[in-house]
């Protein structure tokens, strides 16, 4: 696993990746809805397990779809204030798990829906809460891949807080909180 961050942990902070659309709506649903720094330490928009021989990647090669990056967020969260299934849960929730490689008017792959994995225990996890949310989304099927992070980057400094810093920024009409399936 390769991690490439200035993301601030502390000694018993875990790590989340989730790939949902466009990073920076999915960052800003993240720092809206839990409480900063008690149950989120820190968030991070970044490009995860793309191919091998590239790294640090760029926005714009990224965009190209070449690289095979997802658009993600890495979360350092306190495991006693807030579990994995709850940040698994509300990433169900904030984007459509349902759609191939898209999000909205958003369309590539550095736009798919994918959990990626730090510890057999997250697999377990991010499986039995795709369960639940298959369910919850049926009859549409979750597209949503499961699998290793093998690779996280941050992406450039102008892309961390987007929406918090640009806030006529653009966001993707597919991430809201819902309380039931589209």
């Amino acid at each position: 696993m390769n991690i490439v961050s200035n993301i601030t942990k502390n000694e018993s902070s875990k790590l989340a990746v989730f790939a949902a659309g466009c990073f920076w709506g999915v960052e800003h649903m993240f720092l809206k809805h839990f409480q900063i720094p008690e149950q989120i330490i820190d968030v991070r928009v970044g490009y995860a397990n793309g191919k091998s021989n590239i790294t640090n990647p760029t926005y714009k090669q990224v965009c190209t779809g070449e690289t095979d990056f997802a658009e993600a967020v890495l979360i350092s969260y306190n495991p006693s204030k807030i579990t994995y299934e709850q940040l698994t849960e509300f990433f169900f929730r904030i984007h459509d798990p349902t759609t191939v490689n898209a999000q909205g008017p958003d369309i590539g792959t550095q736009y798919r829906s994918g959990i990626y994995t730090t510890s057999e225990d997250d697999v377990k996890t991010a499986q039995s809460v795709f369960n639940k949310f298959s369910k919850w989304y049926a009859p549409s099927n979750v597209v949503t891949t499961i699998e290793p992070l093998q690779s996280f980057y941050d992406a450039e400094t102008y892309h961390q807080r987007y929406l918090i810093n640009n806030t006529n920024g653009y966001t993707c009409p597919t991430h809201y909180l819902r309380d039931a399936p589209k």
